[in-house]
């Protein structure tokens, strides 16, 4: 997220994060974002009109889904990655909380069968609670600020099946993170909460990427046991 982009479009996201913030709705910037784009993707930091590299990768060896299996993608953005999902053989929801970007989704894929939603991670429907057996999270808790952290993973957490998926893709750091605006990675206590909440990890890779410094990226799988 945010990767080499121009200092006008980080400068642009740093002034939305931080009025988002002092009026106390942190993720009420994206849809500003989005609608100011006026359809260009590269006005949005994080599009890159094809599916995440380290979810196309990790889905190179999941085995093709038999009809049924539900899939939910979270701030699905321009819907690539759900779309890549759904090519698996689930039976996807995606959703964002900007409509602009679920329009935009609609109108790149026409004739998808992904069900594309306006939703609000700090609120999704009780009736997705244990309801998918696949559930990504790419890159959308570290776009939000720390404050909030408890309350997202505990909402992403109701989404999961009993014995389904919950794949995460994030920066990760290892002391306090820094700067004004996101992103802000994720600490390993922090995801240490999908445990308490009766996660177990079955696999971690971990990724630098060509940015200065060499942010740490990892990629989490986790196994949801019990009921």
């Amino acid at each position: 997220m945010f990767e080499q982009q121009p200092d006008t479009i980080r400068e642009k996201v740093r002034q939305l994060a931080a009025a988002a913030l002092e009026n106390s709705q942190p993720s009420g910037w994206f849809e500003i974002l989005y609608q100011e784009a006026k359809g260009d993707p590269t006005q949005v930091p994080w599009v890159k009109l094809t599916p995440h590299p380290y979810f196309q990768d990790w889905l190179k060896s999941y085995p093709p889904q038999p009809e049924g299996k539900l899939g939910l993608i979270l701030g699905c953005g321009l819907g690539d990655d759900a779309e890549a999902l759904a090519a698996k053989g689930f039976q996807v929801t995606a959703f964002d909380i900007s409509p602009t970007a679920i329009a935009w989704c609609r109108e790149r894929f026409p004739e998808s069968g992904v069900n594309y939603l306006v939703a609000d991670l700090f609120n999704l429907p009780r009736e997705w609670e244990q309801k998918f057996d696949f559930v990504l999270e790419c890159r959308n808790i570290q776009s939000l600020p720390l404050s909030v952290r408890s309350q997202i993973i505990t909402e992403i957490a109701k989404a999961v099946a009993p014995e389904g998926t919950l794949l995460v893709i994030t920066r990760l750091r290892d002391r306090e993170p820094e700067g004004d605006s996101p992103p802000w990675a994720l600490s390993n206590i922090e995801l240490a909460q999908f445990q308490e909440l009766g996660f177990q990890e079955i696999g971690r890779d971990v990724f630098y990427n060509n940015e200065p410094n060499s942010v740490k990226e990892v990629r989490i799988e986790y196994l949801r046991i019990g009921t």
